[in-house]
């Protein structure tokens, strides 16, 4: 009964709700993960981007780990090697963590004795690096003071220093280790990490009264828990949690790390979007591991506030790059979003473990959408290039890197997509959920059978499904066949997206005849007598459909996406005839052809149909267009993209002829202003965002690229325009940047001034109006002509404030 009551507070009430028949009760029984090593995979969809996650990602992975100096911090920690600590963070032990993770995931999956080694190997030297009593991070081990900033002087001295968040991820790929190979080497490791952790913090006298700083500790002491049984991994699981918000140290409170309030407060997801995930989902973990019905309700609001105002259409959350976390309600830029590769990872966390809580279909329909769209476009398709951030849209600024310096992604992409099949499959008592649908064999273990499931289908290019059923034992049960928000009129479940059409209507039948299976929850269910051979075929019309944002999405506005099954597209420049994007609309209702090309990004499905186009002296012709899944674009080098396209011409861009400041090349000068101060004195960087011709709406119009001067505060900083050759200019206007952030607000500055190049040195031109800085407006200045090959902006930051510029012209 108390799984009905924690039900209840996610607004799904179990009592009196038949699925199936007036005869049918759903198990009041935990509903149970099945396991990815049960499911084998054999689809052309997924089989194959595993396949290169084992043969390509991972290795390319623990190149980079050799090549960056991850191992060799491990090795000096242990006294195997001497020199200095290599990395820029004091988070980087995680980075052969998380590929340790999907390597052991691989092993399970397909064994590779040379694999095997190579993981005891770096093993071995993971526990050299470890200090007698269990501690565990090398670049406190290491002494790195010049990454004091992170950890401070000793141990556990700031909340932000990621130890524990070095111990979570420790604690992660051990457990996958040890599941994968038996071997204790790497969670004995673990082990002794987590009894300093229960020892260390905790709400007893002479312990640390804080919680984790970065969550993911939380979701793996739950994890160690479910391995080792041992108590005090959970209770320390829940400390955390508990913690979280309550300041009990004296710590400033912070929405970063969701730490602004305690978690029963919380209503609206906020602050840095992985680490929410992260959170959340070790809430979720806690909570249903000890019965608690009040942390379940506060995930319930903090999901549905998410969901309905802050979840793209792409299954990506987190809009802003400042702080890589959540902005205001319904802000949903889309060239400036930030989305990434990890918040989409941590979101499937989230969803995964909200559905096994609550067996409701909405949580599994956030998960696919994030699945098969925010998550995989972070990897390439030949596996060895990854997104940090994941735009919707882009003028071909952005490119996939093999390695950052902050390398959280590519181990994650690691670690994930090789538990891919673990998403599939759950079990309550005798009864069996199919959450998503992928070609493959299963076999599954059930309170009081053994069940394999096979399925035969082209998902997510075709929606027919064929599952054949073979109990070990003629049974009856309840067969859940989750039916899509998408083949419904639901792309997500709530008012934030909706099509545009309504859902033709799908079908299911059992050995051939046609069966009317009641929807409960999201999942047409079957309750009926099983046996041997028995199969089950389901229909999910896949029309091309169009989706329209609530209103309140103002980047969205004017616009409509495009869906086919789970699957959202995009145009790319790549397959345009005049390789642009911005200058087309396309009306809804425009037929759309779908086909697959078996030659075109490794095999994808793509839309084919005619467009509107707005030529530049504002006539419109039709042309054709092809658009690409979105996972898949940026595979054939950097172009124009968007997933948002204009349903009419009022919202598309003409676009414009170029200008002396379009033309210009943007840098950040660094070096103090003075007057005849030679151009080698100061230290260039590439900056981006001014020149680029999208007019802002206000000064806090962030939805397309902008310069910001980041964690400066107060000082005086740069920015210069190098032209493409002299030119004699007498007029700039700027428009300043102005917003509020929870890491530093940008405000417009307290004073600027303009110089010009003269041969190697800057001069101040003479102004002939005054300098404004005026919000929600082009400030103008006029100045005496001069000849030059460059501008050049000071801006002194108003005191306590950042500040930045949205576009910057030049005449």
């Amino acid at each position: 009964m108390k799984l009905q009551i924690r039900l209840f507070f996610c607004g799904v009430a179990l009592l009196g709700l038949a699925s199936c028949g007036d005869s049918y009760v759903k198990p009041d029984a935990p509903i149970k993960e099945v396991s990815f090593t049960q499911v084998h995979l054999d689809d052309g969809f997924w089989a194959p981007r595993i396949e290169t996650n084992r043969t390509v990602s991972i290795p390319s992975a623990f190149r980079e780990c050799e090549k960056n100096g991850r191992f060799d911090n491990f090795a000096i920690a242990g006294g195997l090697k001497k020199g200095e600590h290599r990395g820029d963070f004091s988070f980087d032990d995680t980075d052969p963590y998380k590929v340790i993770e999907g390597a052991s995931y691989s092993l399970a999956v397909k064994y590779n004795q040379a694999l095997d080694a190579y993981l005891d190997s770096v093993i071995s030297l993971i526990a050299a690096a470890q200090e007698p009593d269990g501690y565990l991070t090398t670049c406190v081990t290491n002494r790195c003071y010049r990454l004091s900033g992170w950890w401070g002087k000793q141990r556990w001295e700031k909340i932000n220093s990621h130890e524990l968040y070095n111990s979570g991820h420790l604690y992660e790929a051990a457990v996958a280790h040890y599941q994968a190979t038996g071997k204790r080497t790497l969670l004995d490791v673990a082990i002794r990490n987590a009894d300093l952790v229960c020892q260390v913090f905790g709400p007893g006298e002479g312990q640390i009264h804080r919680p984790s700083g970065h969550p993911i500790i939380e979701m793996a002491l739950a994890k160690l828990y479910k391995v080792t049984g041992n108590e005090k991994y959970l209770q320390t699981a829940r400390y955390f949690v508990e913690e979280t918000g309550r300041g009990t140290d004296g710590h400033p409170l912070s929405e970063y790390s969701q730490d602004h309030k305690p978690i029963l407060q919380q209503d609206e997801i906020v602050g840095h979007a992985v680490r929410a995930g992260y959170l959340y989902s070790g809430v979720a973990d806690v909570a249903a591991l000890t019965q608690d019905t009040a942390y379940f309700n506060a995930l319930c609001r903090i999901w549905d506030n998410m969901a309905s105002k802050k979840l793209y259409i792409t299954g990506g959350i987190g809009s802003r790059a400042q702080g890589e976390g959540f902005g205001p309600n319904y802000e949903l830029n889309n060239h400036t979003a930030y989305c990434e590769t990890c918040a989409s990872i941590a979101n499937v966390f989230w969803n995964y473990r909200m559905f096994l809580a609550t067996g409701d279909a909405k949580y599994a329909d956030v998960l696919e959408r994030a699945l098969y769209n925010g998550v995989i476009s972070g990897v390439s398709l030949s596996g060895d290039k990854f997104f940090y951030d994941n735009p919707l849209e882009s003028m071909g600024q952005h490119e996939r890197q093999r390695w950052f310096g902050c390398a959280c992604c590519p181990g994650n992409v690691t670690r994930f997509m090789a538990s891919v099949p673990l998403y599939m499959y759950a079990t309550q008592a005798n009864d069996i959920y199919v959450n998503l649908y992928i070609q493959s064999k299963a076999q599954l273990t059930t309170e009081a059978n053994n069940v394999t499931l096979e399925q035969t289908t082209a998902y997510p290019w075709e929606g027919n499904v064929t599952l054949t059923v073979t109990p070990e034992t003629e049974q009856e049960f309840a067969l859940r066949l989750r039916i899509p928000g998408w083949a419904q009129d639901s792309p997500v479940p709530t008012d934030l997206y909706t099509f545009t059409d309504k859902a033709k209507a799908y079908s299911i039948s059992v050995n051939g005849k046609k069966v009317r299976a009641r929807l409960y929850d999201g999942y047409a269910t079957i309750h009926r007598r099983w046996k041997a051979g028995d199969v089950v075929e389901v229909d999910l019309p896949m029309d091309v459909r169009r989706v329209k944002a609530n209103e309140l999405a103002e980047d969205d506005r004017g616009k409509l996406a495009i869906e086919r099954g789970p699957i959202m597209f995009c145009l790319e420049g790549k397959d345009q005839p005049d390789s642009l994007v911005f200058n087309k609309f396309i009306p809804d209702g425009t037929p759309m052809t779908a086909s697959y090309d078996a030659d075109l990004l490794n095999g994808v499905v793509v839309l084919t149909g005619t467009a509107k186009e707005v030529e530049k002296d504002g006539t419109v012709k039709d042309v054709a267009f092809k658009a690409i899944p979105y996972s898949t674009w940026n595979n054939r080098g950097a172009d124009q993209m968007a997933v948002w396209i204009p349903a009419s011409a009022e919202y598309a861009r003409i676009t414009p002829e170029p200008t002396i400041a379009s033309k210009a090349r943007t840098l950040m000068i660094q070096a103090p202003i003075q007057k005849d101060a030679p151009e080698s004195a100061s230290v260039e960087s590439w900056a981006w965002g001014v020149n680029d011709q999208w007019e802002p709406k206000r000064s806090s119009d962030t939805s397309k690229p902008y310069h910001y001067w980041w964690l400066k505060n107060g000082t005086l900083e740069t920015l210069a325009y190098e032209f493409d050759q002299p030119y004699t200019v007498s007029h700039v206007d700027i428009y300043w940047l102005d917003f509020d952030h929870y890491d530093g607000n940008f405000r417009v500055p307290e004073s600027w001034k303009l110089y010009y190049k003269d041969g190697k040195n800057w001069k101040e031109v003479e102004a002939l109006s005054p300098y404004t800085v005026d919000k929600d407006r082009y400030n103008g200045l006029d100045f005496k002509p001069v000849r030059t090959t460059g501008l050049k902006l000071a801006a002194q930051l108003q005191k306590g404030a950042s500040g930045g510029v949205i576009e910057w012209k030049v005449e």
